[in-house]
């Protein structure tokens, strides 16, 4: 072997010496790894909602063209494959790296519209031809805890950052947080050295899948089990902090998880293969768990067994060259051209690169999983499958225990010895109890004291967020709360509220606005767990819950909030609800208004009197509809047709009102308008609301 494989093939086997452990030998291919995969994470939440609110226009395109739109940069990367003939893998990945960093900087300084939307775009192609060179080039061992590290390292980032990530935040610290990660990036990529031992396909290929998996249970979604009810947290802060710390604590042990499995622990083959289906077995049960609605530890899991499924994924006989003194494994050159065969002898492998390309090609089959399973999963919320969309991230989940079983199997590693395998456990737990404690800090929010009002008269605000997307496809969430701020609202009622769901990002609107206006909020579950409409208010609460509206035909879900406040001396009823087919539901929502407004005692007076009642949200019916005559029988009036009868959709262009507050008596509407603010793609309305 010539001086240079030898010097490459050291290099590849660095996780397994001294050296490479200590500071003497900068790990550099796995700080490429870990922020290249944390910048790709970055795009794709931007890519998934910009294809949403930007070119779909939140289901004004046809589905299949958006699906065409967005498999065409899944496929683009292909092409990566010849050009790494005519040019050399090294070169391509770099390439991508490079446009990988433009991306994401030009993306922070982007302000929406159509630039955002082709800026992620290309992000995602670019994002997938570094994967591609990185699996042609990079040394296998560095690659299980680098996919994870950098899943891990951007899933406890959007935590601290309180679920909002950088790239939507304005002013000078975001821009050095980003100019220096993508600094780190490049610096890496331009000092990781390329390897003859690459990792094996299946680590590769599972990257994909276990993307999806993370962004959809190891992030925002996995803290909200204390918060996801019908109530406010007021007593779930300490709750919530502290499922902060254990999932940043489960990121942490995925990556020791993903490290150690990689390298193997000297043990017997049997036991090993115990390991890796027990991981796959967890790995399944974890996401299954989490879709039937069980919450807080199936995350844990969950988040833990992606770990331990990569390093049995990404195990690799190379890994036992230690051990022979570097007679064992076959393994491939950068180029593709020459092989170590088990007697270290090079042999010529007619260009044809086998093991490298198809880690390459296995990388970028991968993300076509995850594009086909975020869209059949999210796809449900608007389409009839035909089947449960919960079926999707198990089947995901299935298909990486397989491979991580199956490769685990293939490979056996001679192992590192017990007392290593400890040192190294301790060393990160070193590192992530500081790290869980100050995320958990940094995430702490105690709640606003409730606070009653005096006199008869409130302000209420009703707004459809859209996910907190405005009309230029700008997450304006903190826009939407300082607004709202300046209208001095006493209650908000809010619909489209996502808390989390990874097609929009992975952001919790809910949080974010209600600490913005110091108010408390109540959550409605509509289309899932995290995904419905909200309450936001200080006043006293002496009833609250949410009843499931039947679908009658349509396929999102919907909920009607049912909530008495005290106002003063009062109690008046509120349901907040966003229709989806409202000649079923209308009904039933005038039902439950019914209920609502049955007698009750007022404050303080120990005399019956019926409860005023409003109903309030975007209910998708204009003033004429003849669902709008069955909601008027049940005793509920439309005041704002005598104060301008404001339009509030499209946000752009307002022609028509399908957003309301409705009231029955005992209320009157003092004052009413829908101020033209550009957060959604409705607008939004304000109400001040006296008692009679």
């Amino acid at each position: 072997m010539s001086p240079e494989g030898s010097a490459m093939t050291e290099t590849a086997r660095q996780p397994h010496t001294r050296s490479a452990r200590g500071l003497s030998a900068p790990p550099w291919p796995l700080v490429m790894l870990v922020t290249g995969v944390m910048l790709l994470f970055d795009v794709v939440r931007v890519f998934l909602p910009s294809l949403i609110t930007l070119y779909g226009r939140a289901g004004e395109t046809a589905p299949e063209s958006m699906g065409m739109y967005a498999a065409l940069w899944f496929v683009l990367p292909f092409a990566a494959v010849p050009a790494a003939r005519l040019a050399s893998p090294r070169i391509v990945g770099a390439v991508g790296a490079v446009a990988l960093a433009a991306a994401r900087l030009c993306l922070q300084a982007a302000d929406g519209g159509t630039s955002q939307l082709l800026l992620a775009s290309a992000g995602v192609t670019a994002g997938l031809v570094f994967l591609y060179g990185c699996a042609r080039t990079t040394a296998g061992t560095w690659v299980p805890a680098g996919l994870i590290g950098g899943l891990a390292g951007s899933s406890t980032l959007h935590l601290a950052l309180d679920r909002m990530d950088l790239v939507w935040r304005d002013g000078p610290l975001p821009w050095i947080a980003v100019v220096a990660l993508c600094a780190a990036f490049l610096w890496s990529v331009r000092l990781s050295p390329a390897s003859p031992v690459p990792a094996p396909a299946a680590v590769w290929f599972a990257f994909g899948p276990m993307l999806l998996l993370a962004g959809m249970y190891c992030g925002g979604p996995a803290v909200l089990a204390q918060d996801t009810g019908q109530h406010s947290g007021q007593h779930g802060a300490p709750f919530t902090a502290l499922a902060v710390v254990l999932q940043v604590a489960a990121l942490c042990a995925a990556v020791v998880c993903a490290w150690t499995t990689s390298w193997g622990v000297r043990t017997r083959r049997s036991r090993w293969a115990s390991w890796d289906l027990a991981a796959g077995l967890f790995l399944v049960a974890g996401v299954a768990a989490a879709e039937v609605g069980v919450q807080g530890v199936p995350a844990l899991v969950t988040t833990i067994a992606l770990g331990a499924c990569a390093g049995a994924a990404g195990r690799q006989a190379g890994t036992a060259a230690e051990s022979t003194g570097g007679r064992a494994g076959v393994t491939e050159s950068a180029d593709g051209q020459t092989a170590v065969t088990r007697t270290g002898r090079r042999r010529d492998t007619g260009g044809r690169g086998d093991t490298g390309q198809r880690g390459g090609v296995a990388a970028l089959g991968g993300m076509l999983v995850f594009l086909v399973g975020a869209f059949l999963y999210y796809a449900a919320f608007d389409t009839d499958l035909g089947f449960p969309n919960a079926l999707v991230p198990v089947a995901v989940a299935v298909l990486v225990a397989v491979v991580a079983v199956r490769a685990g199997r293939r490979h056996r590693a001679s192992g590192i010895d017990g007392q290593t395998a400890r040192r190294a456990l301790r060393r990160w737990v070193l590192i992530a109890l500081p790290l869980a404690l100050l995320t958990g800090l940094l995430t702490w929010q105690s709640p606003p004291a409730t606070k009653a009002i005096t006199g008869n008269e409130f302000t209420l605000v009703a707004y459809n967020i859209r996910m907190g997307f405005g009309l230029g496809g700008r997450l304006d969430l903190d826009r939407i709360a300082a607004w709202a701020a300046t209208r001095r609202p006493d209650v908000v009622l809010m619909s489209e509220v996502d808390r989390g769901w990874l097609l929009n990002g992975g952001h919790d609107d809910l949080a974010r606005i209600a600490r913005g206006l110091g108010m408390r909020y109540y959550f409605a579950p509509a289309a899932d767990r995290l995904w419905g409409d909200a309450l936001l208010t200080n006043l006293p609460v002496a009833e609250i819950g949410s009843t499931r509206l039947g679908r009658h035909g349509y396929p999102t879900g919907a909920q009607a909030q049912s909530i008495v406040l005290e106002v003063g001396d009062h109690e008046v009823g509120i349901v907040n609800t966003h229709l989806q087919e409202p000649r079923g539901q209308a009904p039933e929502v005038a039902a439950i208004a019914g209920r609502l407004a049955a007698a009750s005692r007022t404050p303080g007076a120990g005399v019956a009197a019926p409860r005023p009642v409003i109903v309030a949200g975007d209910l998708n019916t204009t003033p004429s509809d003849p669902q709008m005559r069955v909601l008027e029988a049940a005793g509920l009036s439309d005041p704002l047709r005598a104060l301008g009868d404001p339009p509030t959709s499209p946000a752009d262009a307002p022609v028509r009102r399908i957003d309301h507050v409705l009231i029955s008596e005992g209320l009157t509407a003092v004052a009413a308008d829908a101020p033209r603010v550009p957060f959604s793609d409705h607008l939004p309305l304000v109400v001040r609301l006296r008692l009679d």
